[in-house]
C-alpha cells in the first residue's frame, strides 16, 4: 500500500491511519511519501515531504521540476505491480496526477481529505469520479456533494477530534510553556510553510505588538511548525516549535493564518482572528476561481463569519489588534459569542475515530 501526502498536516493524519492499520493488520506493508509521523508508525518513507510542500499559483510553478521528478518515481513504483492500493491525502494539485497514474495501472485509489471542490475547482468532480475508487471526507457537507457527482464518499469525521482527546487544560498548557497563569495569552500562528512565514511574520508580529501597546499584561507566543525556522531577530516573542495544540490550549485568543489551524482552534475552544497574505498574482487568480465568501475553514463550516478575516491589503495591524482585544477580555460579549460559535463548529465535525474508520476502509479495499 502506498501513501502520498504533500505537507506536514498530511503526514500527521497519515501517521494516525498507519498506527490504526498496524493494530488492525500488522502484516500489511506500507510505503509512502511522507515524514516523521508516518515513519514512526511503520511506513517506509520513499520521499521526505518536508521538501515538497508549497502553495500558491506562482510558488507551485517554481517547484514543478521537483514534482515531476517525484511523479516519475511514483509512476514506476505503481506500474511495477508492487502497489495494491494508493491512499492519497489532500494536496490535490499533485495527488490528482498520482490518481491518474494509479487508475491507468488498474490500482484502486482511496482519497482521504478530498480536494476542496466546494471552494474552487468544481470542474474536478467528474475527474474525481473517474479516478477515485472511494473517498473519505472530513467536512460534514462534503459527502453529499461528492455523492451527487457519483463519487463513493463517506464522511469519517475530522481527524482533529482524535487529537483533541489528549488536549491539556489551560493551566497545564501554560505551565508547560512557562507562562504566567494569571495573565492573558495571545497565540500567533503565521503558517507552516516558508512562503507563509515570509509573508505573514512581519505583519502578524506588528499586530501582536499593537495589542501589547494597549494591553501590556498580554503574553504573546508564536507557534512554529517543525518544518520551518524563525530567527529570533525577526520575532521579539517566544517561539514554540511543534506544539500547536498546547499553544492553543494555553492561549486566551489567537491570530491565525487561514486554513486547518482555524478548525484546530475551534476544537481547542480558542477565539481567534484570521489573517492571510499571498503574492499579488496568486491573490488575483484566487479571487477569480474561489467561489465561497470566506477563506477560514472555521467560517466555511459555520456557514458564516464566526472569526473575523483580514485578507491581503485588509490586513492592517492596528485593525487586527482592535479585533483581537475584545477576545482577550474574559468577560466580553464578543468572547462569549465566539466561544458559542466555535462550539457549534466543533459539533459539526463528527465524532472521534476518523483514523480508525479510514484504516477499516483501507483493509476492506486491500483485502487485508
Amino acid at each position: 500500500m502506498l501513501f502520498v501526502v504533500g505537507e506536514v498536516s498530511g503526514d500527521l493524519h497519515a501517521g494516525k491511519v498507519a498506527e490504526a492499520l498496524r493494530g488492525l493488520a500488522p502484516s500489511l506493508p506500507m510505503v509512502g511519501v511522507g515524514g516523521g509521523h508516518m515513519q514512526r508508525a511503520g511506513v517506509e518513507i520513499l520521499y521526505d515531504v518536508g521538501t515538497l510542500a508549497v502553495m500558491g499559483f506562482v510558488e507551485v510553478l517554481q517547484h514543478l521540476p521537483k514534482h515531476w521528478a517525484l511523479l516519475r518515481r511514483l509512476r514506476a513504483r505503481i506500474e511495477s505491480g508492487r502497489v495494491g492500493l494508493v491512499v492519497l491525502l489532500d494536496y490535490p494539485g499533485f495527488n490528482m496526477k498520482v490518481a491518474e497514474v494509479a487508475h491507468r495501472a488498474g490500482v484502486p485509489v482511496l482519497y482521504y481529505i478530498t480536494p476542496q471542490v466546494w471552494a474552487w475547482g468544481a470542474d474536478r468532480l467528474p475527474t474525481l469520479a473517474r479516478l477515485v475508487t472511494k473517498a473519505a471526507s472530513i467536512l460534514p457537507f462534503e459527502e453529499a456533494l461528492l455523492r451527487r457527482h457519483r463519487i463513493d464518499a463517506t464522511f469519517v469525521g475530522h481527524p482533529l477530534l482524535d487529537r483533541a482527546q489528549s488536549l491539556p487544560d489551560a493551566a497545564v498548557a501554560r505551565a508547560q510553556l512557562g507562562l504566567d497563569p494569571d495573565r492573558p495569552v495571545l497565540a500567533v500562528f503565521p503558517g507552516s510553510r516558508r512562503a507563509e512565514i515570509a509573508r505573514h511574520l512581519t505583519p502578524f508580529v506588528a499586530a501582536a505588538t499593537a495589542v501589547q501597546r494597549q494591553r501590556p499584561d498580554v503574553q504573546v507566543v508564536v507557534s512554529v511548525a517543525p518544518t520551518v525556522s524563525i530567527s529570533p531577530a525577526r520575532c521579539p516573542f517566544p517561539l514554540v516549535q511543534g506544539a500547536p495544540f498546547v499553544v492553543q490550549r494555553a492561549a486566551t485568543a489567537g491570530l491565525l493564518k487561514s486554513g486547518t489551524n482555524t478548525l484546530e482552534a475551534a476544537v481547542a475552544g480558542l477565539p481567534h482572528v484570521i489573517g492571510y497574505r499571498t503574492s499579488p498574482i496568486t491573490y488575483a487568480i484566487a479571487r477569480r476561481v474561489v467561489k465561497i465568501p470566506h477563506i477560514g475553514l472555521v467560517n466555511v463550516v459555520a456557514g458564516r463569519e464566526v472569526s473575523k478575516e483580514f485578507v491581503q491589503q485588509r490586513f492592517v495591524p492596528d485593525e487586527v489588534a482592535a479585533a483581537l482585544l475584545p477576545l482577550l477580555d474574559y468577560d466580553s460579549a464578543a468572547r462569549e459569542t465566539a466561544l458559542a460559535a466555535l462550539g457549534e463548529v466543533r459539533s459539526r465535525l463528527g465524532e472521534p475515530g476518523a483514523s480508525r474508520r479510514v484504516a477499516e476502509m483501507i483493509i476492506g479495499m486491500a483485502g487485508a
